[in-house]
């Protein structure tokens, strides 16, 4: 097993634990995607998940209360992002959406294995497409 497995909290070199950021860019308007309603969820060892926290992007596309996970909530596991890009572009005229969309809800599985990291996790987004990566 490996040691980081064992490790629920620890502090970088900073004196600072990992932390979990997300920010969502509307490539379609070419704008950051403000007021998208994203979910983190966290899967337990049964493969069954609960829901850790909702959110509403801010202005800049991103959470409004800084990191979704620092300190002790942040720990070493499986998570589940959802974005619920159908109802953000349902908003906008210019994303001709009409009866229902191609990508309604944008599910993102991902791992967190170090405590002490900065976990970024960028989605970019349009009615018809996304991607994400890990970021800095």
């Amino acid at each position: 097993m490996r040691l980081l497995e064992k490790v629920t909290y620890s502090q970088n070199q900073d004196g600072h634990g990992g932390f979990l950021t997300c920010h969502v860019l509307d490539t379609a308007n070419g704008i950051p995607a403000s007021g998208m309603r994203i979910e983190l969820y966290k899967y337990n060892d049964d493969d069954t998940k609960e829901l850790v926290k909702s959110f509403v992007t801010n202005s800049d596309g991103r959470l409004p209360s800084g990191p979704a996970l620092k300190g002790p909530d942040f720990t070493v596991g499986q998570y589940q992002w959802m974005f619920y890009v159908g109802d953000y572009f349902a908003r906008y005229a210019s994303s001709r959406i009409s009866g229902a969309p191609f990508l309604d809800v944008v599910r993102l599985d991902f791992g967190l294995d170090d405590p002490t990291d900065h976990y970024h996790v960028p989605l970019l987004c349009s009615p018809w497409s996304y991607s994400t990566y890990r970021g800095s």
